[in-house]
């Protein structure tokens, strides 16, 4: 592998239903610069959760080595994502004494141990410790704590808890593949941030992945996150539905899906037409795209309904005054956007990538808000690693020989 001149990279693996991406962004003065981008098919996973370890393996490093080749480093750790229907999220709060009648780091990370403090079965794990706000002596509101006088601190935070086992199942696909996790991050939790602001925290919004196997909301509130849960509904139950209702082999589903697909029938003429292969060998046929668009919409209705309800029984029905925002591959229908405003009476808009250079223009399209935000997340995070170049592969590479030479026996 060339020589590189990068020093501190940071690699977003977004380990998907349907789809794998790895992203390498380079940490500048001026930001955060994409320099390169892997992607490659998932066929190890089920509703988010892995359910083949070497299918895994195997799109892992595919996304890997092409992001590697496309940036001219050698990588060695990622922040991995996690998500499916075993996520839960809670909402805990915890008190401390402040010592020395000032707030320090200290104090933060006594009062942060108490917060969650709580009881959590031995089969789950706690993967994040969100901070809401604190409060000093009865003033609430408080972003930034430190510093400030009082006697009593109390935290608000949402934690947010994964099944042990399938983040085990992510943490030993990505080992088979010569990498460190250096953190596991939810999946809309990466994804909020690239695609919405400040603004929109503070008012209150709601941001939905629509991916291939799930669908993946995080609520933000007064600037914070108050609210997270996963539904098992995506992409490829729609894809199914077309290649039950069209008769058509599932990778044709796919394509005529993305090709052809929209959530409204308004927007297609009667008279547009496609053409559809069929299966056992038989020739293709020639339908009208309305068919395809009368099989989509009831399923993608159904999605929003249940985002719906799970917004109102949260208490946010009619708490978010930015509304929603639409990501995940599945957000490049057209017209899902209004379908999903007119569902759920809430003020919608598609959410694309935003707030970095490099290769910005490759990694605008919804489907790569997750593995953008996971950059945007180490970076705020300072979760850096030094690229390795040449010089320094060679270790690496005796590893993976010994890895290799460790499974054949």
């Amino acid at each position: 592998m060339a020589k590189t001149k990068h020093d501190e990279i940071i690699v977003g693996l977004d380990i998907g239903t349907t789809k794998i991406a790895a992203i390498i962004g380079e940490v500048t003065d001026e930001g955060i610069d994409v320099i390169g981008i892997g992607t490659a098919p998932s066929r190890g996973l089920r509703r988010g959760v892995v359910v083949n370890i070497d299918s895994t393996v195997k799109g892992i490093r595919q996304a890997i080595q092409e992001a590697e080749n496309m940036a001219g480093c050698d990588v060695g750790a990622v922040l991995a994502t996690i998500s499916g229907g075993h996520i839960q999220g809670l909402n805990s709060h915890g008190i401390v004494a402040v010592k020395d009648k000032e707030v320090s780091a200290g104090d933060i990370l006594r009062v942060t141990d108490a917060a969650k403090a709580v009881p959590v079965p031995m089969d789950r794990e706690i993967i994040h410790v969100l901070p809401q706000q604190y409060v000093i002596d009865e003033q609430d509101g408080i972003r930034e704590p430190i510093g400030m006088a009082g006697v009593r601190l109390e935290s608000k935070v949402h934690i947010v808890t994964a099944s042990v086992s399938a983040a085990q199942n992510v943490i030993k696909c990505t080992s088979r593949c010569d990498l460190e996790v250096d953190e596991i991050v939810l999946e809309p939790l990466a994804s909020a941030a690239a695609v919405i602001d400040d603004d929109e925290k503070e008012l209150g919004v709601a941001v939905v992945d629509i991916g291939g196997g799930t669908c993946d909301i995080a609520v933000f509130s007064e600037g914070a996150i108050v609210h997270t849960v996963v539904i098992p509904l995506g992409g490829s139950h729609i894809t199914n539905d077309i290649a039950i209702g069209l008769r058509t082999p599932i990778d044709s589903a796919e394509k005529l899906k993305r090709r052809y697909g929209c959530a409204l029938p308004t927007l297609v003429a009667p008279e547009e037409t496609m053409e559809v292969p069929s299966v056992g060998g038989r020739a293709p046929r020639i339908l009208a795209r309305q068919i395809l668009v009368k099989i989509i919409q009831p399923r993608v209705e159904e999605i929003f309904v249940h985002i719906r309800d799970e917004l109102v029984k949260a208490g946010f029905g009619d708490r978010l005054a930015a509304g929603i925002v639409l990501t995940g591959g599945t957000t490049n229908l057209d017209g899902i956007a209004e379908l999903a405003e007119y569902v759920t009476g809430m003020p919608t808009r598609a959410g694309s990538p935003s707030g970095v250079g490099g290769l910005a223009d490759v990694v605008k399209a919804p489907e790569f808000a997750t593995v953008v935000g996971l950059i945007h997340h180490g970076a705020e995070g300072d979760l850096i690693t030094q690229a390795r170049s040449a010089t320094n592969a060679k270790p690496k590479m005796i590893t993976r020989v010994w890895s290799r030479l460790s499974e054949m026996f």
